[in-house]
């Protein structure tokens, strides 16, 4: 069995998770096309032995590890999509698929949680619960997390942990905090309906260029007029589109954009107050406008009980801790907290360049201190949620 191979030392092991980082990271697939990297996941987790559940997913896979005796049931995540960008780094093991690069280190993630579950599957017989074992799809579309919820596959889980790699940290740094650590994130569109005219005479049309520039300046007056001062919100169109000539005032405008913020109440109050400027806006000049609203995944919102807990098993294994900043970045492990306590941490991985950048690295030596936590964190949250009862 591939197991008795691999666990035979950590050096061992340590090759075979660099081997599975790197294979993932030659061959990415983006959200919810990752039909390739399902496959590969559930081959080195079926060699070993470890039971994929059967479960009504395009992609992604959910393994369990059970001990002898029904106990606590707990789950640890990784997410496995990469990104459109085109990697620009002089790996060897580079990215072979043109526009698409791990340039977030879901790869990472991956060999982390694999290289945890080959741990716990050595050690099955000895836990006293079950751990649920999540390779999740499309975290970059913010949605992905609800694929695995849907399926009710977590319906029985207590506690629930995640991590992510933090590529300007150094190597043996861990980060988390209790409550509030990433923002809400959703997103926006805006159709403009005006009317067409030559731009030599104006006054024939209604120019949707004009009302588009007077939406995108008056959104900011949500953050600096109408909300207080450390709400923080934050308000960004990343894309105007409109007209095809310089000549010919257009009848539409499109707006795009994201909405950030850290704070539920103030969350849900956002969207009525950018429709009244928007709405507001087209009427003045005889125009109609439209606001599209796409809800992501709220705020990652640790528990503080399982957040100390995390913490001091982490000094444990000798990182060093530090409290992380609350973060304007999403992350969807947040909509499992929704229903399931838990904690998400960072790893430090001493990279060169920040995430979601074509030169995006890290150092793989982070990979088996990372895994021999996770499967020791899990193993030890059971025991927690055992003595509690």
């Amino acid at each position: 069995m591939l197991l008795n191979t691999i666990l035979k030392t950590d050096s061992s092991l340590e090759e075979h998770l660099i081997d599975v980082r790197r294979n993932l990271h030659q061959e990415p697939e983006l959200s919810n096309e990752e039909v390739i990297t399902t496959k590969k996941i559930k081959n080195w987790l079926n060699e070993a032995g470890i039971r994929v559940l059967d479960l009504p997913l395009k992609t992604g896979v959910v393994a369990e590890i059970s001990g002898q005796q029904p106990g606590p049931i707990i789950a640890i995540r990784a997410d496995i999509d990469a990104l459109p960008i085109h990697e620009e780094t002089d790996l060897p093991f580079k990215s072979q698929t043109p526009g698409v690069m791990h340039a977030c280190g879901h790869d990472f993630h991956t060999a982390v949680i694999l290289g945890a579950a080959y741990l716990l599957k050595q050690q099955e017989s000895q836990l006293k619960g079950t751990v649920k074992v999540i390779f999740q799809p499309a975290e970059e579309t913010g949605h992905g997390a609800e694929s695995i919820i849907e399926t009710g596959v977590l319906e029985d889980v207590e506690a629930i942990f995640g991590l992510h790699n933090n590529p300007f940290t150094e190597l043996g740094t861990f980060g988390t905090k209790a409550g509030i650590t990433s923002a809400g994130v959703d997103r926006f569109e805006i159709n403009i309906k005006g009317k067409g005219a030559h731009a030599a005479r104006p006054y024939e049309g209604i120019d949707p260029i004009i009302i588009a520039s007077e939406i995108v300046s008056s959104l900011q007056n949500i953050v600096s007029r109408q909300l207080k001062y450390n709400d923080e919100v934050v308000i960004s169109v990343t894309h105007i589109s409109s007209g095809s000539t310089w000549n010919v005032i257009p009848d539409t405008a499109y707006l795009e954009g994201t909405v950030r913020t850290f704070n539920e109440d103030i969350r849900k109050s956002i969207p009525e107050k950018m429709e009244r400027i928007i709405k507001g806006a087209a009427y003045s000049y005889g125009a109609e406008a439209e606001l599209i609203w796409h809800p992501g995944p709220p705020s990652v919102n640790n528990d503080e009980q399982w957040t100390e807990f995390v913490k001091a098993l982490a000094e444990e294994h000798g990182y060093n801790i530090y409290e992380t900043e609350p973060s304007a970045g999403g992350e969807d492990f947040a909509s499992y907290q929704q229903t399931i306590k838990g904690a998400f941490v960072n790893i430090g991985v001493s990279g060169s360049y920040g995430l979601h950048h074509p030169k995006f690295t890290l150092d793989e030596s982070a990979i088996l201190p990372s895994a021999k936590y996770f499967a020791d964190l899990a193993e030890k949250a059971i025991e927690q949620l055992t003595n509690k009862k």
